[in-house]
């Protein structure tokens, strides 16, 4: 029976458009302005294979279907994951098993980040990323392009039994962050895998108690690319109500982009989005068109490439000054530099002479978590740091409580179990403040301090470091 809204039978036809310049235009100058936020669905996860280029989804269920001794006989001819546990489930299967043994088969594989994923990362405007998929290559892909393959890009995944936020509002965020809005891969069922999972995902995120609120404010007043989701009609139509926060027909100043072959070929859905939702625009090409378009358009505007692209010269080697966000967690004998909010880009400078000259660091950047966790994740890092660098400035004098005290109070903690004179805490100051008189540990005063105006390192100290590293 058709509503008001179905498209009767002699109209259901797909009347997506194509793109026209003007809106190319629109599009860039809202993405110029941060205003955009692009949510990436599985159509662009097209990955190299043995037999060629697959999508990554299509090439996970048989193999899935392999582990969980389904036959492929008991399966369509190109099963879907959600066939696949469907499937499994009927054959009184443990539910957890599916989960797990997926991550098995992606744990044993290694896929280089799509073209398309690589080109959404390569738009430096875009500082969160919103995904519907459970795998890592979005966050590889930032990875790759954006910090020379360090792991530096901020990831959060939701789960219908814990809520996980942002960090803190979109506007304060100091790092790429990627939000899996659907779960993201783990032993156990915490992301969706079948048609059933997505239900339950979708009742807890409307939900007060599981809600996270600080993504949904950021999705509400942005402009939305909502890239090859592959929804359903009705799971799309419900994701853009719950994106917006109000009915669709209301007027607003926000608007989205559709790229989406299944949405593109659903004459009823885009009927229903034409007459009730006039922000929306669906695309009438797929995800991967879409992107490569936005992509050449993007650096055509700036006049060729911003970021570093993939390949043989990684982000660093291509701009040896620019400033790579330490990695999220701390590597294997990092220096650890401890310093005052205020004094976070002398900290910058530093770490970049540091990446260029070998020496690998780590510090705190974000300082938005809290809470005995993130206590006991300093503590641990200063315990098993190769070195300590407190910074002390002007600011640090001004501050005689912070959390920085905190650092420096354990890092000489460690130094009780040392022998005499062994190298470990190697103060810097980045100002003229004076050694005699200066807020800081006993500790520190019968160290070396070096003189490293605006953070910018001497020859000396990285020689030294060098040396200490056995860096030659």
């Amino acid at each position: 029976m058709l509503t008001s809204l179905d498209a009767p039978p002699a109209l259901a036809v797909s009347t997506a458009v194509p793109f026209e310049a003007d809106a190319w235009d629109d599009l860039l100058n809202h993405i110029e302005e941060r205003r955009v936020i692009p949510i990436i669905g599985p159509e662009l996860l097209t990955v190299a294979t043995d037999t060629g280029p697959q999508n990554l989804y299509a090439w996970l269920a048989p193999r899935l279907a392999a582990r969980l001794g389904i036959p492929a006989a008991d399966l369509p001819s190109a099963p879907s994951l959600n066939d696949v546990v469907v499937r499994f489930l009927a054959r009184r299967g443990r539910r957890e098993d599916a989960y797990t043994r997926l991550r098995t088969i992606l744990r044993e594989t290694t896929f280089t980040p799509p073209a398309a994923l690589l080109q959404l990362a390569e738009i430096a405007d875009f500082d969160l990323y919103v995904t519907t998929t459970f795998d890592s290559l979005l966050e590889d892909a930032l990875n790759t392009v954006r910090f020379g393959a360090l792991r530096s890009t901020e990831v959060v995944a939701y789960a219908p039994n814990k809520v996980a936020d942002l960090p803190t509002e979109r506007a304060l965020l100091t790092r790429p962050l990627v939000y899996h809005l659907l779960g993201r891969l783990s032993a156990s069922p915490t992301y969706v895998l079948s048609d059933e999972d997505t239900l339950e995902f979708m009742c807890a995120l409307q939900t007060d108690a599981y809600c996270p609120e600080k993504l949904f404010a950021a999705l509400e007043e942005s402009h939305l690319l909502v890239l090859g989701g592959g929804f359903p009609d009705w799971l799309m139509r419900l994701f853009l109500r719950l994106a917006k926060r109000r009915r669709l027909s209301d007027p607003r100043e926000v608007g989205e982009v559709l790229a989406d072959r299944r949405v593109s070929g659903d004459a009823t859905l885009v009927y229903f989005l034409q007459q009730v939702s006039s922000r929306t625009q669906v695309f009438s090409g797929g995800a991967e068109a879409f992107v490569s378009e936005l992509h050449r358009r993007w650096r055509e505007r700036r006049g060729g490439p911003t970021v570093a692209p993939s390949g043989s010269a990684s982000a660093q080697s291509a701009d040896p000054r620019r400033f790579l966000p330490p990695e999220r967690e701390m590597p294997d004998r990092a220096v650890f530099i401890s310093y005052a909010r205020e004094d976070l880009a002398a900290v910058q400078r530093l770490k970049t002479a540091f990446d260029a000259a070998g020496i690998i660091t780590w510090f705190d950047m974000d300082r938005l978590e809290s809470g005995d966790d993130f206590e006991r994740k300093i503590q641990r890092n200063i315990a098993r740091c190769s070195f300590f660098l407190p910074v002390i400035s002007a600011g640090t004098q001004r501050r005689v409580e912070g959390y920085f005290r905190r650092e420096w109070s354990w890092a000489v903690d460690r130094t009780r179990g040392m022998a005499e004179g062994a190298a470990f805490i190697l103060p810097v100051c980045i100002d003229d403040t004076p050694e005699n008189g200066a807020l800081v540990p006993e500790k520190f005063l019968k160290n070396h301090w070096s003189r490293l105006p605006a953070g910018e390192p001497s020859p000396e100290l990285v020689g030294r470091l060098r040396e200490l590293l056995g860096l030659g």
